[in-house]
């Protein structure tokens, strides 16, 4: 059934710098942010974010540099935005667009474009598949937050996860089976590459891990083999969830493994953590210790994905 209004769909995501002068502002903002990590008391987490951001400043725009001086996320995030508001031709009038927490287009702007396009309603799709405090949490407080400054009220729907969405589980075992047929036969090694969240996060009831879980649960019963969970892109001075995925690339080798197929599992998108920190810094890795290594495609806006999409969509349009 088509939606008799205007309803503006949200892609949020976390963002990233689009120039090498963008890293260190973008690193205060997500590091200010305490839904994401907790730097001390709140009244020093401003400064601390300061400091923590110009000593990792260098480190940060070295990565970026490597994958073209910038992170590709929001024009792979406007593909998705156009390819689901296409998708979603002949169900409604929709409007997509990307909207994200730490740089721009930040919140305020986009529910700006999103009244001046004459949407009545919006839904915040979080482009994070597994929720957690501090990513889907985050934005979408975020968003409220703005949506009430600005004075607009727009009704929102949310979703808050989508784990096992049936196209989404599909896209990434297809995603794997496509890997596995480059190693030509030869016994592979799965590892399903998560972003870490500190260990806090977790003991306080955040769902994160259970809802990765859960995926890949998914994933292996559609392609019948079996892999392992690991983590990266771990910053800060907290505990974080284990084991990474550099120590498992490193007890892989160890123990004779050949074959390694990594895949980004929290992540739908090409950004600094594919691009650079898997495709780069974990293959050179591999490789050194003797691992014949590959990564799986991101989805980005494989018509697949976006039906997945497009299903959150109507059903948070039912509900």
């Amino acid at each position: 059934m088509k939606t008799q209004k205007k309803t503006g769909i949200l892609l949020l995501n976390l963002g990233g710098p689009q120039r090498l002068e963008d890293v260190r502002p973008f690193l205060v903002n997500l590091f200010s942010d305490r839904q994401i990590i907790r730097l001390g008391p709140p009244w020093l987490q401003p400064i601390l974010a300061r400091i923590i951001a110009w000593r990792r400043a260098p480190k940060s725009m070295a990565n970026y540099r490597r994958i073209g001086g910038g992170s590709p996320i929001l024009e792979k995030t406007r593909e998705q935005a156009r390819a689901l508001e296409g998708a979603l031709a002949g169900d409604g009038d929709f409007v997509a667009r990307p909207c994200m927490r730490y740089w721009h287009p930040f919140a305020d702007r986009v529910l700006g474009e999103m009244v001046a396009a004459g949407a009545g309603e919006l839904i915040a799709l979080p482009l994070y598949p597994h929720y957690s405090i501090a990513t889907t949490g985050s934005s979408l407080a975020d968003l409220h937050r703005a949506n009430a400054r600005l004075g607009f009220d727009l009704p929102v729907r949310e979703i808050h996860d989508w784990p096992t969405a049936a196209d989404y589980v599909a896209c990434l075992a297809g995603r794997i089976e496509e890997g596995l047929a480059g190693f030509d036969g030869e016994p592979v090694e799965l590892l399903y590459s998560a972003h870490s969240l500190p260990v806090q996060f977790i003991t306080e009831g955040d769902p994160y891990v259970d809802h990765l879980q859960q995926t890949f649960r998914a994933v292996e019963k559609v392609t019948g083999k079996e892999g392992r969970l690991c983590y990266q892109s771990r910053s800060g001075p907290v505990e974080w969830l284990g084991p990474s995925t550099p120590e498992v690339i490193r007890e892989t080798a160890a123990r004779g493994g050949k074959n390694l197929l990594v895949v980004p599992l929290s992540f739908v998108s090409d950004h600094v953590e594919t691009l650079y920190e898997i495709d780069i810094e974990y293959r050179q890795m591999a490789e050194e210790l003797g691992l014949r290594f590959a990564v799986t495609r991101a989805l980005n806006d494989d018509p697949q994905f976006i039906a997945a999409l497009r299903r959150l969509v109507l059903d948070a349009c039912a509900g």
